[in-house]
């Protein structure tokens, strides 16, 4: 039953989140952003004790948002037993349970376990692929049952970040929640962005030898771009249309929107974009969220000066 759809709440019934999957696909993301999203949080939950903790004195008064984090590490961990369970719980008409489930392909898997290094858990004295695989088969009936699905495999943090914000973010009563970030179109698009402008129709600062080491945050960088007389008709109409939608959005209903600027890089353009349209958007009353996904690359690691000149 896996599906995209937000939970809906109705404030007489317990809202209840199950949030599982594999092991690096992200829970511990997932988790830490329900809690600023006003989820009381229970993380490496013994989901055996499931009907325990809602039939307990404090757990059958509760009326708020209840997040809790299991995965395969959790004793006595049986997905046929927690599906089980969990029908029985969905009967319950005070409770308002949903199940989600972070998956992530293999290969990203393996890729994450070796930049951090750790062992897998269900590899004790083989790879971290071999654990990967029985993790997998375990927790197939589970991934299959579960109402929501999220593969994180080509996410970043702040991607998954994005992803749970929207879709648990309580959109009545609630802000519209803004997100401007620039990025580099050489290190992949980013995968969550409602709106993308792609900033390569500037002249690039990257071919200009004192600018190259700086980034879209300094002075001079900026001068470089606004001299370009595309710039200012392009920025100006891209913040109008902007300014334009959000209000829209809002009232369609939509909690999160994430502004993507892009450039070759992602150190200079881009990043100066963003930057401005930030700034518009405070004044004109909205709080973005600003990120620079690129912005840390040095710029001789960049593949970018191995590309056709851009001018």
């Amino acid at each position: 039953m896996t599906g995209d759809a937000q939970t809906g709440s109705n404030p007489k019934r317990q809202r209840l989140l199950l949030v599982t999957g594999l092991l690096g696909a992200g829970k511990t993301t997932a988790l830490r952003v329900l809690e600023d999203l006003g989820w009381e949080i229970i993380d490496n939950f013994p989901i055996r004790l499931l009907d325990r903790l809602i039939e307990g004195p404090e757990g059958s008064d509760l009326r708020g948002k209840l997040a809790l984090g299991f995965d395969s590490r959790t004793r006595g961990f049986d997905p046929a037993g927690v599906i089980a369970q969990v029908k029985r719980l969905t009967e319950r008409e005070d409770l308002e349970l949903t199940t989600l489930f972070l998956d992530c392909a293999s290969r990203e898997l393996e890729r994450r376990y070796n930049e951090t290094r750790r062992r897998h858990p269900l590899a004790s004295e083989s790879s971290a692929s071999a654990g990967i695989r029985a993790e997998r088969e375990l927790l197939a009936p589970l991934r299959r049952w579960a109402d929501m699905l999220i593969d994180t495999t080509g996410y970043s943090s702040n991607d998954l970040q994005a992803v749970i914000r929207e879709r648990f973010a309580e959109s009545a009563g609630e802000d519209l929640t803004v997100t401007v970030s620039s990025f580099g179109f050489s290190r992949g698009m980013p995968p969550v962005a409602d709106l993308v402008f792609d900033m390569r129709f500037l002249d690039n600062p990257h071919w200009v030898p004192e600018l190259r080491p700086l980034t879209g945050q300094d002075e001079a960088v900026g001068d470089h771009i606004r001299r370009d007389p595309a710039f200012d008709e392009a920025f100006a109409r891209i913040r109008d249309l902007v300014l334009m939608l959000l209000p829209r959005y809002r009232a369609q209903g939509k909690a999160y929107v994430h502004i993507a600027f892009g450039c070759t890089g992602g150190r200079h353009r881009s990043v100066f974009t963003a930057e401005l349209l930030a700034t518009a958007l405070r004044a004109s009353g909205f709080s973005p969220t600003l990120l620079h996904r690129n912005l840390g690359s040095r710029a001789a690691d960049l593949p970018e000066g191995g590309l056709r000149r851009e001018r």
